[in-house]
């Protein structure tokens, strides 16, 4: 399976959990297994908490994070005193998280360890230059969808996404959100002029006029419908919302005579705030909704048993999913020995 030769042709890629034990942190021991064997330098943390041996939640056992030699890796100064390993500090940085100062280190004899990294995307983003000076090939960032900006493109170029029966016990519930999120991990780009026009554009609900000139439809996000009267649509077929996307706004869009043809711009699929109830009805109406930014979803990787000891089958939930998405999907602890890369 060319599962991690997929992986190699980026320089970096974010691990997302569509709920807590889904199987993210086998997922993640399975890619940094795999990659000690490659030529590669590899540095690893996590936009959260993780590698906890017990659940804090559920009470149950998590399995913990195994770094190699050779690995490098950034946590909390709390952690980084708690690591089951042997490593050299190369780096003290400024840059905090509510646990204290990060600390970056390279595995010297590989081990556990507790990895709590950069908090936001902003963060991410200035951890991942400061890694440049160690000639890192790949960088791994442990993410979550309550904080899904790890997967900004802006963040990180690649993603595998992990889902399982903790998100839903119900095998077609559960295929059928896994299958939404990935469609929104895959809404298209827009056309190459508009992405130029509003890339820089960070605050505000925009358009263009007849000449293609960006608009200011006085509009300050999503969130602020009340007291607008006029139909954004009527002034402008393109609209682009720098921040969130939500149901309320889409609704709004969704109900203008002129919707047919208009398209929503947003800077990527993690600024989609929407329901699948209130996305089909935009796109049955003639909308198009586009993004300036996207993401390479490599893989997506299946836990089919959940905390509460519910068990899906593994075999008939692999090949729905790959049937509906048209992506690998894989039960790595199932398979954890016998997937090749």
């Amino acid at each position: 399976m060319p599962f991690i030769r997929d992986i190699l042709e980026y320089d970096s890629l974010s691990i997302v959990g569509l709920e807590k034990n889904t199987g993210k942190t086998e997922c993640l021991n399975y890619i940094l297994r795999r990659l000690s064997s490659q030529k590669c330098k590899v540095a690893v943390t996590s936009i959260g908490m993780d590698g906890e041996s017990t659940d804090q939640v559920t009470r149950t056992a998590k399995p913990e994070i195994h770094l190699t030699e050779g690995m490098y890796f950034s946590t909390a100064e709390i952690h980084y005193r708690s690591r089951n390993l042997l490593s050299e500090l190369v780096d003290i940085t400024d840059e905090r998280s509510s646990l204290g100062r990060i600390v970056t280190a390279k595995v010297l004899i590989g081990g556990n360890v507790l990895l709590s990294g950069p908090s936001s995307g902003t963060s991410l983003i200035r951890w991942m230059k400061s890694l440049d000076r160690f000639g890192i090939d790949l960088k791994i960032i442990d993410g979550a969808l309550s904080r899904i900006s790890s997967a900004s493109p802006a963040v990180s170029r690649a993603m595998v996404l992990s889902t399982g029966a903790a998100y839903s016990a119900n095998l077609d519930t559960l295929v059928r959100k896994t299958r939404f999120m990935v469609e929104l991990i895959d809404i298209p780009l827009a056309d190459s002029v508009l992405r130029n026009r509003f890339i820089n554009v960070e605050r505000g609900v925009w358009g263009t006029d007849k000449e293609g000139r960006m608009l200011d439809l006085g509009i300050a996000s999503s969130l602020t419908m009340d007291g607008i009267k006029d139909d954004p649509v009527k002034r402008s077929k393109v609209i682009y919302i720098s921040g969130a996307l939500t149901d309320r706004f889409l609704q709004r869009l969704a109900d203008s005579p002129e919707i047919k043809g208009a398209e929503v711009i947003v800077r990527d699929f993690t600024k989609l705030f929407v329901s699948e109830t209130a996305y089909r009805m935009f796109l049955k109406r003639g909308g198009q909704i586009k993004v300036l930014q996207k993401s390479k979803l490599i893989a997506v990787c299946v836990n089919p048993t959940a905390p509460s000891g519910y068990v899906l089958d593994s075999e008939v939930l692999c090949r729905r999913l790959e049937q509906e998405i048209k992506l690998p999907v894989y039960d790595i602890v199932k398979n954890k020995y016998d997937l090749c890369c």
